[in-house]
């Protein structure tokens, strides 16, 4: 399936891609997750709609709906930037139009990552590689926080990943790689052309 016949089946714009890059180098520029790689992880990855996953450097909202339109789960979607953070919305209102029912089950939280708080049903994390180390450090011990004052098994999912990321949580942490997921015809010539998830089971 094509980038635009997801958006069209969503009623969501979210393909074209930030030009430049970001004035702080602790924040990426966006670039949402392509849709035919977000297949390939749900073949391999399941969610069941009792999940809450929170998307850190959403965007404009995509993973978020597609997420929500398959497995039903509640998604939050965290974005800095206020123009994306304002499409995102703009997103969910196009979506609500086809699917009214699912209404609590999409926000958006306009705030810095290491600044959202994280709630005690969430339980799934999603990054697309959106900030520096030093972030994604912050945010994960926020999770191990909120996991200490409500325990309960919790997933990160990582794409396209910095070693960093990685090497943080495999040896600064008790989170454990479950699965890893290639993308087929990018992985060979790309070894950052994968998702990661690691869990944290209780």
């Amino acid at each position: 399936m094509t980038e635009w016949y997801y958006d069209e089946l969503l009623n969501i714009e979210t393909e074209e891609i930030q030009e430049g890059f970001h004035k702080s180098f602790h924040y990426h520029r966006y670039e949402p997750t392509p849709y035919s790689a977000l297949e390939t992880l749900f073949q391999f990855y399941r969610l069941q709609a009792e999940d809450h996953v929170v998307d850190f450097g959403c965007g404009k909202g995509r993973l978020n709906f597609y997420i929500n339109y398959w497995f039903h789960a509640t998604v939050t979607g965290v974005e800095m930037n206020e123009e994306f953070y304002n499409e995102a919305i703009e997103n969910r209102e196009g979506y609500l139009e086809i699917r009214p029912e699912r209404e609590n089950q999409i926000q958006f939280e306009h705030c810095l990552a290491q600044d959202y708080k994280i709630q005690p049903k969430d339980n799934r994390f999603y990054f697309f590689n959106p900030f520096s180390i030093q972030i994604f450090m912050n945010v994960i011990n926020n999770i191990l926080r909120s996991i200490e004052e409500h325990n309960r098994e919790v997933d990160v999912i990582l794409y396209y990943s910095s070693e960093d990321y990685m090497y943080f949580l495999e040896n600064q942490t008790a989170f454990e790689l479950i699965h890893e997921v290639t993308l087929p015809g990018e992985y060979e010539s790309n070894a950052f052309e994968k998702f990661l998830v690691y869990r944290l089971s209780y």
